[in-house]
């Protein structure tokens, strides 16, 4: 008898063999449906894919990513201490975020020259890290304060490993105004990099920021395209200037933003390498590694349960240190409840240190290379970031489409979707709309009040750039609104707006569906109050009366509906609720309960977050009884 490899056993698998097995698997239901997704941009995502070549394309030099750190508290001798802790503690990259600019969130360092930035920057060996400015409409100046520190310590500019992250197009984006127009700036930033060539920088002194336009809602493409418009915009202000192609493009950066989901975010940062190398070509010039940083989507950040984000933003991470970033900041867990503290800030640190030290992810310079998957996706971002890319300039470029809301209003579409999607929990954030945890503790974060956003963007005299402002919103924000609302009646009653559960029959006929409305009733900061349940409806309706709560939701199995639903709500209404729900879809009884007193129903898919912002009014306005 012959040895034959296992796999020898076995017929070839293909494609068409293997749905011919989905389709009987599916036993009828829509493939489409079923086992396709899509993308915020809707590119088509497939359940399967077979292996591909790998495209070459100019990746990250070999290695890991940098670790970058936030510098971003006001006081500079606190600032100092945090520094020297990430850095001893495996950072070894800064980003200083400066009061006033959109990244700093509120805070920020307040200095305001060379000698500030020494003291936040006290005992630091700045040519042995990496560096990156986030000042916003104060960059030129944040420029001028580091240039003006590397004299003060005798140092040569060209020894940091340096980004300025001068970037007046994000600020026209995030803040809606520019104190220029844009023919005034260009030639000032020309002339910026032409100064600082000749002080002997060697770094990327202009970036081109991803953030504002994925807090707005973008999709993929949408930033992809806004970016690289951004970039070339740069690129032509630099060659106008008469700084050479090759030169201006080495002064030139961009900063993605990195998200949950880490199929799109490997594949988005893996298509901006892509396209940068288009334009090269386009210049004439021979594609080389452009310098990607990445920071953690602040959009998916919560407040509540705000541990859940160490998920999220590992998860982030780990895309994008494997889609090729170079630098990765990610922010801390409890950035959106206040400064960190320094726990937050090595938990995000140690994060990082865990992908690359022991999961080793930044050994492999492009692991998603060939893998179907990710090289179907990557080409299809590429492709409809250039379309994006192409819009924006048809529009008179990044500066004109701004100006006259062409950008906004192609995402404000986007955003509705995704705030639809949330509302429907068709896009579940755990901790905030799925999992909420109506009684959790505190968190600590820094006993540091927010600053004074500072002076405005400085990047020229004269009329200024005016535009709508792209909104900066996390996704959890409108259920963060229900809770605190919540929070405050506590705080002011002793008692959170309950909704007592009418839990009908044995155990194994409500439970499902009870624990289903009580985390969804969570979301809003509504106490569930259930009970073993009731075989009797006098008996429940004397329940309901000792709960002491105006509002109430039957639940139970639809057979038991079937039987009991209509009396339940026609007794509870007699009984004083102001307000009834079911958990479930109602089917043929829709009509019958809502003559009965049924106010609403809860199920899965139907807008969670209209009907909590109704119950949760309801709950607050109604008189004590």
């Amino acid at each position: 008898m012959e040895d034959k490899p296992l796999a020898d056993l076995f017929e070839p698998a293909d494609r068409k063999r293997w749905l011919s097995l989905v389709e009987t698997a599916l036993k009828g239901a829509d493939f489409e449906k079923k086992l396709v997704s899509r993308t915020a941009d809707g590119l088509r995502i497939e359940p399967l894919y077979s292996p591909a070549d790998a495209e070459a394309q100019p990746v990250r030099a070999a290695g890991p990513w940098k670790i970058a750190q936030r510098v971003d508290h006001p006081d500079s001798a606190a600032a100092a201490r945090q520094v020297m802790t990430d850095l001893e503690g495996g950072a070894d990259a800064l980003v200083l975020a400066f009061a006033g600019a959109p990244g700093a969130r509120g805070y920020g360092l307040t200095v305001t020259d060379a000698d500030g930035l020494d003291a936040a920057l006290s005992g630091v060996m700045l040519p042995l890290i990496g560096l990156r400015l986030d000042a916003g409409g104060r960059a030129l100046d944040a420029a001028r304060w580091v240039r003006d520190l590397a004299a003060k310590r005798g140092e040569d500019l060209s020894s940091y490993d340096l980004d300025l992250g001068i970037d007046p197009v994000g600020v026209l984006a995030a803040t809606g105004s520019l104190g220029a127009v844009w023919q005034e700036i260009a030639p000032r930033l020309a002339e910026a990099v032409t100064e600082l060539n000749a002080a002997g920088f060697t770094g990327r002194a202009l970036l081109a920021d991803g953030r504002p336009y994925h807090e707005a809602g973008a999709g993929e493409a949408a930033e992809l395209g806004a970016v690289l418009a951004t970039a070339v915009a740069y690129l032509r202000a630099l060659e106008a200037g008469g700084i050479d192609l090759d030169t201006a493009r080495d002064r030139i950066s961009v900063l993605l933003v990195a998200d949950a989901d880490e199929f799109v975010t490997l594949s988005k940062f893996r298509a901006m390498r892509r396209l940068w190398a288009r334009v090269e070509q386009a210049c004439g010039l021979e594609p080389k590694p452009l310098r990607i940083h990445a920071e953690t989507a602040w959009r998916m950040m919560t407040k509540r349960e705000p541990f859940t984000n160490i998920l999220r933003t590992g998860m982030a991470a780990a895309a994008a240190g494997m889609g090729g970033a170079d630098a990765v900041c990610l922010l801390p867990c409890t950035q959106a409840l206040g400064l960190p503290d320094a726990f937050a800030r090595r938990v995000g640190r140690n994060s990082q240190i865990v992908l690359i030290e022991e999961s080793h992810l930044g050994r492999v310079t492009d692991p998603a290379a060939g893998a179907g998957g990710f090289e179907a996706l990557t080409s299809q971002i590429a492709e409809a970031a250039w379309d994006a890319f192409r819009a924006i300039e048809g529009e008179g470029g990044i500066v004109a489409s701004l100006s006259v809301g062409k950008i906004q209003r192609r995402i404000e579409v986007l955003r509705e979707a995704r705030a639809k999607a949330v509302a429907t929990r068709k896009m579940p954030l755990t901790g905030a709309t799925e999992f909420p945890n109506i009684a959790e503790k505190p968190v600590a974060v820094l006993d540091v009040p927010p600053v004074s956003p500072g002076k405005p963007a400085n990047f020229g005299l004269g009329a200024a750039v005016a535009c709508d402002p792209l909104p900066s919103q996390r996704l959890s924000e409108p259920f963060e609104a229900l809770r605190d609302a919540s929070d405050a009646a506590l705080a002011k009653t002793g008692k959170r707006p309950g909704v007592f559960l009418a839990n009908l029959g044995a155990l194994a006929a409500f439970n499902m569906r009870a624990t289903f409305a009580a985390n969804a009733f969570a979301a809003g900061g509504l106490e569930a109050l259930s009970n073993e349940g009731f075989s009797d409806t006098a008996a429940l309706v004397a329940a309901y009366k000792e709960s002491g709560a105006s509002l109430a939701c039957i639940c139970s199995s639809d057979a038991v509906y079937a039987e009991r639903a209509v009396e339940t709500a026609e007794a509870l209404a007699a009984a004083g609720a102001g307000t009834i729900y079911l958990a479930g879809r109602p089917a043929d009884l829709e009509a019958p309960l809502k003559a009965a007193g049924v106010h609403g129903f809860l199920y899965a898919g139907c807008d969670l977050l209209a009907l909590l912002e109704d119950a949760l009014r309801r709950g607050l306005r109604a008189a004590p009884r």
